[in-house]
């Protein structure tokens, strides 16, 4: 299993129109195979002072999929090349973390 944490910052004001596209998306997504778990988080409101916040341009994708050629399958699927097209005017930057648990 590997899981991939995305930190996608949206352009001044764009983070609510790229969640939109976003969630259109998911349930595509969770029906490919070998996705195990996919959604996105936001800075959490009202936390303790010792949260270190992204800020509100910025939305993280959680992601575990059953191996990396599952992920490299889901990066060429047709509706996430349509997602990122859709999206890719309002994003101002995007890291991809693929990670291995311990």
């Amino acid at each position: 299993m590997i899981h991939v944490v995305a930190v996608i910052t949206a352009k001044p004001g764009m983070r609510a129109s790229i969640l939109q596209a976003f969630q259109a998306n998911v349930p595509a997504v969770r029906a490919e195979p070998g996705c195990i778990e996919y959604g996105a988080a936001v800075d959490f409101e009202g936390g303790p002072k010792f949260q270190t916040k992204y800020g509100p341009d910025t939305l993280l994708v959680i992601e575990k999929w059953e191996s990396i050629d599952a992920l490299k399958a889901h990066a060429a699927a047709p509706h996430m090349v349509a997602y990122a097209a859709k999206t890719k005017e309002m994003i101002a930057s995007r890291a991809i973390h693929i990670l291995s648990p311990v």
